[in-house]
């Protein structure tokens, strides 16, 4: 029978993804067969698994530290927002409807017989399942149909391990304040408690552990020091790629509003070659980019009108004039058009909408989402590449006829005459070395010769020995409880 347990934060951003990556590869070379799990997970930053289905990419992540295959089970509700007030929800990988706030609180208990599904098919073909909280319990006010902290640990028996971040100070407030606000069943649910992103001597901690747990009763599972290699993995929030940059040749990444599938970045992110300048509203894009990189977006139409608003119309505009290369992946690719057509209303408001015009393309939104592993050619490198699409809208025009990607027998992407502006609906291209290596050389830069696969799963097993040494994981492993059959 497999066992379970669940590592909940005190807060948003304790690190809990890094935690349960690092656990799972820990305990994967530890002989047992693992699976990451997570009720439900808020991110535009969606992959796609092999049977078309869309989770978030942290269990992505986490999935291929077990050493498998992204499956929908592993993330059964994945919010997606598309405005201030709501959210498209996907439930199982599938479109489910698009909420706002109020009527998602609505919708929760009926979405925990999906989740409890999904937990227990996983939990049935492995030893170990590693939950991931989203958030802090500690948030009373939405525990009443909760399905992702402990209203799921309650409904599914499982305990729970407590983490805390010591890098925004007040960590024994936080866990010790968690401790006070949760009714008493909740409390006892937790079994251990551990301080994450320490920084020096972690003896110097000690008493502040024992404070800890003289005052919850929860067991200390250790203190886990800064990973400083978390760079290197792929980044959930596009704010954790904006630090890098240490390399000579630039690519500019507008932050769009509604930016989403922004993973194209993490592989230049981590390539010791090149900066990404993740340029926030406000600032100008920068004049000596190598490239400027439109990503895709959850509201193309919407982020159109913002990239517009920080004048970096203008700016794009004017390194197109000075010989700048330019590349918009889906619903970049889209904005580079001369226009987005919504008949529908789909994005929100029907109409026809001018697009940048340094693409002569038409896009026309269409109800249905494409979502697909893909796998092709480069026609502009010769180079194989791989990846995934993830869109709603049909691109078509004359530029079209200058495609760069053969894909799956069709071709796929447009080109400016002159090859300077190109775009496409292939997410993942700069994963694959030998096409990155030689994009850039078509663009006069000459770029490391880093194996990015391969970095990465170094990263992860870098990860599993610092939290094998930092945490007690034999504890943790002791305080898994066996799931029961969901009968």
């Amino acid at each position: 029978m497999a066992k379970a347990i669940m590592i909940q934060g005190a807060g948003s951003n304790v690190g809990k993804s890094m935690l349960v990556a690092g656990i799972a590869r820990a305990m994967v070379r530890r002989g047992l067969s693992v699976a990451p799990f997570k009720p439900q997970n808020m991110s535009n930053n969606a992959a796609v698994t092999a049977d078309g289905g869309e989770i978030g990419r942290a269990q992505a992540l986490q999935a291929r530290a077990c050493g498998l295959e992204p499956m929908v089970d592993m993330n059964p509700v994945l919010l997606k927002p598309e405005s201030d007030v709501g959210a498209q929800v996907i439930v199982q990988g599938a479109r489910y409807a698009t909420l706002k706030a109020r009527d998602y609180a609505k919708a929760k208990p009926q979405l925990m017989t999906a989740v409890l599904d999904s937990f227990h098919r996983l939990a049935a073909q492995h030893d170990l399942v590693i939950v991931e909280g989203a958030g802090s319990p500690a948030e009373i006010n939405l525990r009443a149909g909760d399905i992702a902290n402990m209203g799921f640990a309650e409904a599914a028996s499982v305990p729970v391990v407590l983490a805390g971040d010591i890098d925004r100070g007040g960590v024994i407030a936080q866990l010790v304040g968690t401790h006070a606000v949760l009714p008493k069943s909740d409390r006892d649910r937790i079994k251990g408690f551990l301080i994450n992103k320490f920084r020096g001597d972690v003896t110097l901690f000690d008493d502040g552990l024992a404070e800890i747990a003289k005052r919850t009763g929860w067991t200390s599972v250790g203190v886990c020091p800064w990973f400083a290699d978390a760079w290197k993995l792929p980044a959930e929030d596009v704010m954790d790629i904006s630090s890098s940059r240490t390399g000579d040749i630039k690519v500019a990444a507008p932050r769009l509003n509604r930016i989403a599938n922004f993973d194209d970045l993490d592989p230049l992110a981590a390539d010791p070659s090149i900066s990404v300048d993740i340029v926030e509203a406000g600032r100008p894009l920068p004049a000596d980019a190598t490239l400027v990189l439109i990503p895709g977006s959850k509201s193309t139409i919407a982020d159109l009108a913002h990239f517009r608003a920080q004048g970096w119309d203008i700016d794009l505009a004017a390194h197109i004039r000075r010989g700048g290369a330019v590349l918009g992946i889906c619903g970049g690719y889209q904005m580079l058009g001369t226009q987005i057509i919504d008949a529908d209303g789909i994005e929100g408001q029907v109409g026809q909408f001018e697009g940048l015009g340094h693409l002569d393309v038409v896009t026309e939104m269409k109800p249905e989402k494409r979502l697909a592993q893909t796998t092709g050619t480069s026609r502009l490198t010769g180079d194989k590449v791989e990846g995934y699409e993830i869109h709603i809208g049909e691109t078509t025009g004359p530029d079209r006829k200058r495609a760069w990607l053969d894909v799956q027998g069709r071709s796929e992407g447009a080109a400016s005459p002159n090859g300077q502006v190109r775009g496409c609906y292939l997410h993942g291209l700069f994963s694959q070395d030998a096409f990155r290596r030689s994009f850039f050389e078509q663009l006069g830069a000459q770029i490391s010769d880093m194996n990015y696969d391969e970095d990465v799963d170094l990263a992860l097993d870098a990860l599993a020995d610092h939290v094998e040494q930092t945490l007690d994981l034999d504890a943790v492993l002791e305080m898994a409880e066996t799931v029961h059959s969901n009968s």
